[in-house]
């Protein structure tokens, strides 16, 4: 191919690229409202119910294991009924949430339908950031998929001004009553919207080549790019799942072969690794851990807008960094940054310092998240999986994730109401722990995940071989030995 025809073949459109990145990106925005939307109810949904810590607990961790489902759930589901469709799945599951949850009259009804918006959350949070890296170009992967993250981070952020707005100038006794259930019942707006753009973008190119359907992949691509390119992405995607087949032996490629294993073991720990940085507890917790330091839930609401607003911030700079600097170099200084934010909003509670020192501890975490394991984390879990194996594994990895994020919002009040750390510490022993295990997660990252920019998903598979030090290809396994006849 000459360089002019190369050049040709190589031109993206970018516009797009971008809307359609946008439409899959409100799944994020829905996850992000349905996760952080508790942070503001929470406080009533105890008084209501009369729930104790363990309760308490539960009432925030539920939406994670139905996350956890959902998640497990949607390599599956992606895999068999395309990405565009799961996300349909996910919409409708959580508008029935919002809806369901708003008019829950007994405990166990609430927690029942916050579960089912939970298995939403864990679709879109499979499948999103599977799409977008499935549509984007190598070079603009990075930020395509970052796109999710800060999506994530807008419907945090926007909520938290709904859940403000909504408790603005009420009674206390009007927000245990009737505010909770506004704030929960807010959802439905933008889960409806999500749904009905949905119909507006087109399937993944890469799933419809694993279904055969080359001539959709192909005019999708050429949507994308041009003929010619989507000519030659598709021979790569096709010459991938065939050598990965030719090494396995296997119409389907088995998850225990040593090399795909290997990198579905790292995969997983990145994406639970996430959790056990603390950002749950922050974006479920922080209006409960202002609370006492500013002197009411509306002050405490309206600090915890400030924190969305520096995490978009954050996110964007994040977005800006990834393509450029790699992600790596973010996960290592963006952890440090965790670490530091953890230790400050320890020291703040451990001698009850009042004034604005924990909303300026929270801002610089949030924005070192953001940086790191929002952006580069999410991105990397999206990327690093071959494409012969990345539904499957996905979703076993974000299920994880998932898992870890149930275990520190379930344990996280009963830890901070235990009698002997409160009255030694204050509330601090968990924000310190959560420093410590940033800094480990930063360590075996860096130690066994290769850097992936600019690393097109079709190589990832030998990239992560080298990284790792095992061989590529595998070999195909040996058949076993015909025994003689007696």
């Amino acid at each position: 191919m000459s360089p002019t025809t190369a050049a040709s073949a190589s031109k993206h459109n970018f516009a797009y690229i971008i809307r359609i990145c946008c439409i899959a990106a409100l799944g994020g925005i829905l996850l992000g409202y349905d996760t952080a939307v508790i942070s503001g109810a929470i406080g009533p949904i105890r008084d209501y119910f009369n729930l104790n810590p363990a309760q308490t607990g539960w009432a925030v961790s539920s939406v994670v294991l139905g996350s956890i489902l959902g998640a497990v759930s949607a390599g599956w589901v992606a895999l068999k009924y395309g990405r565009r469709n799961a996300l349909f799945i996910a919409a409708i599951l959580f508008i029935i949430s919002a809806i369901g949850s708003a008019l829950a009259t007994t405990f166990t009804f609430y927690t029942v339908l916050r579960i089912v918006g939970g298995v939403a959350v864990g679709l879109a949070c499979v499948v999103s950031p599977m799409y977008m890296s499935e549509v984007a170009p190598k070079d603009f992967r990075g930020r395509a998929v970052s796109m999710f993250q800060q999506s994530a981070v807008i419907g945090q952020t926007g909520v938290f001004y709904v859940n403000y707005l909504i408790a603005k100038g009420m009674s206390e006794a009007w927000l245990v009553d009737m505010g909770w259930r506004w704030m929960l019942g807010s959802e439905m707006v933008p889960a409806a919207l999500f749904a009905a753009l949905l119909f507006f973008i087109p399937e993944s190119p890469r799933w419809l080549v694993l279904k055969g359907k080359l001539d959709k992949a192909k005019e999708t691509l050429s949507q994308i790019s041009n003929p010619e390119h989507a000519d030659r992405v598709i021979k790569d995607i096709q010459d991938s799942l065939v050598d990965a087949r030719s090494a396995n032996g296997k119409s389907k490629i088995s998850l225990r072969s040593p090399l795909l294993f290997s990198i579905l073991v790292i995969g997983t720990f990145v994406a639970a690794a996430q959790q056990l940085t603390g950002i749950n507890v922050i974006m479920y917790y922080t209006p409960e851990i202002l609370k006492p330091i500013t002197g009411s839930t509306e002050n405490a609401l309206f600090q915890t807008t400030f924190v969305g607003i520096v995490f978009i911030g954050g996110n964007a700079l994040g977005m800006y960094l990834i393509d450029k600097v790699g992600r790596l170099p973010l996960m290592k200084w963006g952890t440090l940054g965790c670490a530091l934010g953890m230790m400050i909003v320890g020291y703040v509670l451990y001698t009850q310092t009042t004034g604005y020192a924990a909303l300026f501890a929270l801002c610089l975490y949030v924005v070192s998240y953001a940086t790191s394991w929002g952006c580069a984390c999410w991105t990397m879990i999206s990327e690093i999986f071959p494409n012969s194996i990345r539904s499957r594994a996905m979703a076993i990895a974000v299920g994880a994730q998932w898992f870890t994020g149930f275990l520190v919002t379930q344990f996280f009040p009963m830890l901070n109401e235990n009698a002997y750390l409160k009255e030694n510490f204050n509330g601090a022993f968990s924000f310190w722990v959560f420093a410590a295990l940033s800094l480990i997660c930063m360590v075996i990252v860096v130690k066994y995940v290769p850097e992936t920019k600019g690393v097109s998903l079709e190589k990832m598979e030998e990239t992560m071989a080298k990284k790792l030090g095992k061989q590529y290809p595998e070999p195909a396994a040996e058949p076993a030995p015909v025994k003689a006849n007696a």
